[in-house]
């Protein structure tokens, strides 16, 4: 690109064409309005949802953003005109049932690409193969992995990969730094069975991160994993931009926020809306759920939540060789790292998936699981509309 020099100040930060809108003040009543409504999780119906939004009729931001306090119960719209980069949760490779150890080629391109990020806002991200997260790759410990990263001809940066299952400088990282148009490759062993994040290292490497540069390896022990009816991808991420949330427009990066940890957006899977909208989960009543998850970051922690389900089985910290966790609630994973949880669906209805550090949901983390099937009146119902109870006394 002839003007490519002009968008590359020296301090990283993209100082691309924009057109400023409306900011979105995040009031004090709509936060407690929609953390009120976890209450009664998935009975929320469209009703409840008109009450939040009534709560910015008449605002001059009204138009500028998907509506403030109405993130988890309110999904935002699809863009057809914009590239949506968000990646599909249910994008995950099957099982592997070979017994022994074989090699493995995984290929990467990092892409960089103007997307959709909110309602009306565009966003220049940095992704591997055109997705965030990047591609779920999965191998057999033993095995010997071969990787190869080409950086896109129409990049404006230079980029790698440091996968975290790599025993080797950098994660690999350390072995190349292609700029546009170029490429590289190494060779690792599966040492260690787990759930292990990757992301580009090039410095600076949390700006990378930020922009979408990150995702998940499963390398699966021997004898593989316990079986499930379905497995989900899903893994949440930070992005610092100069302006405010919810303004319209073509966004720029801020460098300055990301250093000083001050998030704009917080999302699954790339952008709002790409676990409620785009791509939600589904099962129904009786199957067994696996997600796996992880935080690209990169500098926050989440408190990972499935609002209406209780964990059955949990493996902290990617580890599937320790005896995993029960009944747990909600779940702890840094930056940079996973976890896996396993958990059967009992009753129908719409499930939400939440980081339990719930202002992050009105910055856009929040997605959907959907199960249907038949009510299950043993386990959870109304006494409101039970004959069983008329007449009855407290």
């Amino acid at each position: 690109m002839s003007d490519k020099t002009n968008h590359i100040p020296a301090d990283q930060e993209a100082a691309l064409s924009h057109e400023k809108g409306f900011a979105v003040p995040v009031s004090r009543r709509n936060l407690l309005a929609s953390s009120a409504g976890l209450a009664v999780g998935s009975m929320l119906g469209a009703s409840s949802a008109a009450a939040q939004s009534a709560d910015t009729i008449g605002s001059p931001h009204a138009g500028a953003f998907s509506t403030a306090g109405n993130r988890i119960y309110s999904a935002n719209p699809t863009h057809p005109n914009m590239a949506d980069i968000s990646q599909n949760p249910a994008n995950v490779p099957p099982p592997i049932t070979r017994t022994e150890p074989a090699t493995v080629r995984l290929e990467f391109e990092t892409i960089e690409i103007e997307g959709h990020l909110d309602t009306n806002t565009r966003y220049r991200f940095w992704t591997f193969n055109g997705k965030i997260p990047g591609p779920f790759q999965r191998v057999r410990v033993g095995d010997t992995v071969e990787v190869y990263l080409k950086n896109n001809e129409e990049s404006w940066f230079a980029h790698n990969i440091d996968l975290h299952a790599v025993t080797g400088p950098g994660g690999g990282a350390a072995l190349g730094t292609p700029g546009p148009g170029e490429d590289y490759s190494f060779r690792f062993k599966a040492l260690n069975p787990g759930l292990y994040v990757y992301h580009c290292a090039v410095a600076p490497v949390a700006l990378h991160i930020a922009n979408g540069m990150y995702g998940l390896i499963l390398v699966e022990p021997e004898g593989g994993l316990r079986p499930v009816d379905r497995e989900y991808y899903v893994m949440q991420g930070e992005i610092y931009t100069e302006e405010r949330f919810g303004t319209t427009g073509l966004l720029n990066e801020s460098y300055e926020k990301l250093i000083d940890e001050r998030a704009e957006y917080l999302v699954f899977n790339g952008h709002t809306g790409a676990l409620t909208e785009h791509y939600p989960l589904q099962a129904k009543v009786g199957e067994t759920v696996r997600i796996y998850f992880g935080v690209g970051g990169p500098n926050y922690i989440s408190s990972f939540h499935v609002i209406g389900e209780i964990f059955d089985r949990v493996y902290l910290h990617g580890s599937l060789q320790t005896p995993p966790l029960e009944n747990v609630q909600t779940i702890t994973v840094p930056a940079g790292g996973a976890a896996m949880v396993e958990f059967k669906c009992d009753v129908p209805g719409r499930y939400v998936l939440v980081d339990h550090a719930l202002s992050r949901a009105e910055r856009g983390l929040a997605g959907y699981l959907y199960v249907e099937g038949d009510e299950n009146p043993d386990i959870f119902a109304s006494l409101d509309n039970d004959p069983a109870t008329e007449g009855s006394e407290n």
